[in-house]
């Protein structure tokens, strides 16, 4: 039987993994697709979590050969997660190369033909401890958060959260401008199209604002410190008008 051959696409710019909670690393790379027929080119971020000598990529990037020696030095990744149906160009790549065993939410789609090994459900088994999944209920699309136990609670988000107060340096002129013109550049924000496209309901945003966490790292934008529980909630509040 001939061997089966992935043409993976290739890794984008990115920048370097940096610590920014405990034991929990961060990357903003760029990602280029056709919305509208048009191209775009704007940032996202991959988020790794550490447990002993494993980790954890949760809305994955294909890193550079450079980018994939420094993730080999953090420990060995076990673990590669996917929280938002719109995200996932990469989870193949990663868990070939890595050989990792790949979680996601019960019916989503996935590139490749990529099948995951585990589902991540409310109060189900988690890829490390400490961790626990708010799902949304009334979403188009399915969507999940990590809420992590340390430094006081942290939110692990993919589309549904964002805090991207400014754009970047992967970004596209085009794609800024457009972008901006959207309403994409504000802090403790919920994603534009996410939204167009899910149509979530004001109860998800019930629910998620009874987690205890004062942190939030989201699939594109800045790390959101100390206060993004109170952030968001007047951002639950303005938009649903609860």
């Amino acid at each position: 039987m001939s061997p089966i051959i992935h043409h993976f696409p290739p890794a984008l710019a990115h920048g370097p993994l940096r610590e920014v909670f405990t034991d929990i690393f961060l990357v903003t790379g760029a990602m280029h697709g056709l919305i509208g027929g048009a191209p775009w080119q704007f940032s996202r971020n991959m988020t790794v979590v550490r447990e002993g000598d494993q980790l954890t990529l949760i809305n994955a990037l294909r890193l550079d050969d450079a980018g994939l020696a420094q993730l080999e030095r953090l420990g060995r990744v076990a673990h590669v997660v996917k929280l938002g149906a719109l995200h996932g160009r990469d989870d193949p790549f990663n868990v070939a190369h890595h050989g990792a065993t790949f979680w996601a939410l019960p019916g989503m789609t996935h590139d490749e033909g990529l099948l995951p090994d585990k589902l991540l459900v409310p109060g189900g088994e988690m890829p490390f401890a400490g961790c626990e999944l708010f799902a949304f209920a009334t979403t188009r699309q399915p969507e999940g958060i990590l809420c992590v136990d340390r430094d006081g609670g942290v939110l692990i988000a993919c589309d549904a959260l964002q805090h991207w107060p400014a754009p970047d340096e992967f970004f596209a002129d085009d794609t800024r401008r457009i972008m901006q013109e959207m309403g994409f550049f504000h802090g403790a924000n919920l994603g534009p199209v996410w939204m167009q496209i899910n149509e979530p309901q004001a109860e998800d945003f019930a629910r998620l604002e009874q987690l205890e966490f004062r942190h939030v790292l989201a699939g594109h934008g800045a790390p959101l410190r100390e206060h993004a529980r109170d952030a968001f909630a007047a951002t639950f509040r303005r938009v649903f008008g609860a």
